[in-house]
């Protein structure tokens, strides 16, 4: 229920950002009509037009997003219309004669049927459906969110109803808006008498709400004015709530762990390495530790060495170890590639390839990395969502094991110190590392950019002056929805961070072409500094889809300037991760 009010909370707040801006003028220009047959009318439309498309793009995926985009030229073309109708409506009357016709039409019958008590609604509801086509890509973390679980956990009601409160939220201030602008803007008319000039000015304001849009200002500029304000008390409000990250979880002694729910079954499975399918029923009688990764995963990499240490440690006693390798990126739902990771990684143990969710959402997780730990009778009597703690969770399994009879279970725990990118996470100057920071469109934050992000288009960007856990691009890029891919050689990705190690997972447009690259921190080649993947000079090689340790600091250190540039074309960029 929390969520629910965050949500509609959220929506409301939209009003306060500049990402709303395009929209107001469209919003506005209904306000001398009535509000229950005009203004809620457009207002209902606009908010059933953006849930339904925020729930296409849960559910559809990239498919969305393409008709999405068409949705908005159709719309921009139908605003164009109107905003020149409103300035040059003889010029319109010419150049869109049957339109106006048709308009004329409708007008007259709302105008007919207002003056007989019973106006349509249909042509305000038509009006607000072109408005949220136009409205639909503007959204915080708290859409993101929505949509992001949707995207893990598949389409359900709950989703409908999370987006329809945002959607009502947003709706709701507008209506009030529109109330107390309604009134403003007909008292201007009656004092001034300036009803020709007002028309003209809706249109102008309509026509440059288009170009706006058009240009990709309300996703790009407006957006990063706005993330300043509205996005960083959304994220507050998340916070508060302890929404899209881990909890804390209060934790019965290992011999009296509760029964949380019986295992489920492993059938949403799309292939398994490591070992032939694996059933529920072949699992009962024995102690299973289900643990949920996927490979570019910094966190779910640096708990390796402990999933590992178990499974060889207790195979004796009992205990089987399965991986369910969930995707987070589209290279990682490869076969080949998850493959070449479990090798690289040593990990010997079953691995489900887990690439349509099914398993994560059998056991209604949430998390990467995520560990449930199952008993001989096959109920989850524990579970564990990202790093750490490792010795209560030894513990546990080696009370489930002496539960299902064994009696040589050992009592010591393991003492694992991981190497490379394995090795947990070093303290920092203030104690704080940068977060997790994506580069393609559909969930960047903090870029900073003279001109907004081209979607799916090459476009030259120019890098600026960083603060904390801002990035830049400079060169010939394409944005995509999940990273950013260089066109032309001598490309760069700037970051100013915090941490002692930076990770960023990397791809190749072209598997059989590696793309060189060389880094630099504060400027200078690393050294000491180098990660596992680079040397000292800084130079290294993107080879494959995978995350690459570019920086390894020899010591705690406070912020500092990282630089990687691209010696060849073909590289994607996906996701920076700290350590």
């Amino acid at each position: 229920m929390i969520l629910f009010l965050i949500a509609y909370l959220a929506g409301a707040l939209t009003i306060l950002s500049p990402c709303i801006l395009p929209v107001l003028p469209f919003v506005f220009a209904r306000a001398e009509q009535p509000f229950v047959r005009s203004g809620l009318p457009l207002l209902a439309g606009m908010a059933l037009t953006f849930a339904g498309v925020a729930t296409l793009a849960a559910v559809g995926g990239g498919w969305a997003v393409q008709a999405n985009q068409a949705g908005r030229w159709i719309a921009l073309l139908v605003m164009a219309v109107l905003g020149l109708t409103l300035i040059f409506p003889a010029l319109a009357d010419r150049l869109t004669r049957p339109l106006v016709a048709l308009g004329s039409r409708l007008t007259e019958r709302a105008s007919r049927e207002q003056a007989e008590g019973r106006s349509s609604i249909w042509p305000s509801f038509l009006l607000g459906v072109a408005t949220g086509l136009l409205w639909a890509p503007c959204a915080g973390p708290i859409l993101g969110l929505i949509l992001t679980g949707a995207a893990l956990q598949g389409a359900s009601v709950g989703t409908t109803v999370l987006l329809a409160a945002y959607a009502a939220g947003a709706a709701t201030s507008l209506a009030l808006a529109l109330l107390v602008g309604g009134r403003v803007f007909q008292t201007m008319k009656r004092s001034l008498g300036v009803g020709e000039w007002v028309r003209k000015g809706l249109g102008v304001l309509v026509l440059i709400g288009v170009v706006a849009i058009a240009l990709g200002l309300d996703t790009g500029l407006l957006t990063r004015l706005s993330a300043g304000g509205v996005n960083r008390f959304e994220q507050g409000l998340l916070s508060q709530a302890g929404v899209g990250q881990p909890r804390a979880q209060p934790r019965a002694p290992v011999e009296a762990l509760p029964i949380e729910m019986a295992m489920p079954p492993l059938t949403g499975a799309t292939g398994w390495l490591n070992s032939p399918p694996i059933t529920t029923e072949s699992l009962k009688g024995k102690v299973v530790l289900f643990d949920f990764w996927t490979y570019s995963c910094i966190n779910c990499v640096r708990t390796l060495p402990y999933v590992r240490a178990w499974a060889d440690k207790y195979r004796d006693q009992g205990l089987v170890v399965i991986g369910v390798h969930t995707p987070e990126f589209a290279f990682e739902k490869s076969q080949a590639n998850v493959r070449d990771a479990i090798r690289r990684f040593g990990v010997t143990y079953p691995v489900a390839l887990d690439n349509e969710f099914g398993v994560w959402r059998a056991f209604q997780n949430q998390y990467w990395p995520a560990h449930y730990f199952i008993d001989a009778a096959g109920n989850v009597r524990y579970h564990h969502f990202g790093e750490g703690d490792y010795d209560h969770s030894e513990r546990v399994i080696q009370q489930l094991l002496r539960e299902a009879g064994h009696t040589d279970v050992p009592t010591d725990l393991v003492d694992i110190m991981g190497q490379g990118a394995e090795a947990p996470p070093g303290a920092t100057a203030a104690g704080v590392r940068s977060p997790e920071t994506y580069l393609g469109y559909a969930r960047a934050a903090n870029m900073v950019s003279p001109r907004p992000v081209l979607r799916d288009a090459v476009q030259t960007y120019e890098g600026g002056r960083l603060t904390l856990n801002q990035w830049s691009l400079s060169g010939d890029w394409t944005v995509r929805g999940e990273h950013a891919d260089l066109a032309r050689a001598g490309g760069t990705v700037t970051y100013r961070f915090r941490g002692r190690d930076l990770h960023l997972v990397m791809g190749l447009a072209d598997p059989a072409k590696p793309v060189r690259f060389r880094i630099r921190i504060d400027g200078r080649a690393p050294g000491p500094d180098a990660g596992v993947d680079v040397n000292a000079a800084g130079e290294g090689v993107v080879d494959s889809q995978r995350l690459y340790q570019l920086v390894r600091q020899a010591r705690s250190m406070g912020e500092r300037t990282f630089e990687i540039e691209f010696l060849d074309p073909g590289v994607q960029a996906f996701a920076f991760t700290f350590g």
